[in-house]
């Protein structure tokens, strides 16, 4: 399984090219601010489609539905999920399963201010 080209974007990490994507509609979950939001990693180079890293982050997705206010998923941010994937034996140019890295640690989503 490969990631849509459309919409990806190129991260340099370590010397190692990947392609980056988060999900332009919500899920149903991430709408309702459910579950924190989740994007897709993998190695931008080779031949043949390694494993994806899905990385689940700890804040809502921007387009949710009831208005929770949300930081951008920085290229800082997708490095340091890299190296840590990395770290704990994601290797991205083995065929498998999807490899799951959770950072969503005390994942509480939060009306705005002005939402009442």
């Amino acid at each position: 399984m490969a990631l849509n080209k459309k919409g990806s974007r190129r991260i340099t990490v370590d010397g190692i090219e990947y392609r980056w994507r988060i999900r332009r509609k919500p899920s149903y979950m991430q709408g309702l601010c459910w579950t924190p939001l989740t994007y897709a990693v993998e190695a931008a180079s080779g031949s043949q489609p390694g494993t994806i890293l899905i990385v689940t982050s700890g804040q809502a997705h921007p387009s949710n539905w009831v208005g929770i206010e949300t930081e951008p998923i920085r290229p800082a941010h997708v490095a340091a999920s890299i190296r840590e994937a990395r770290d704990q034996g994601w290797d991205p140019t083995r065929v498998g399963s999807p490899f799951q890295l959770d950072r969503s640690a005390g994942f509480i989503a939060r009306p705005r201010d002005d939402a009442e």
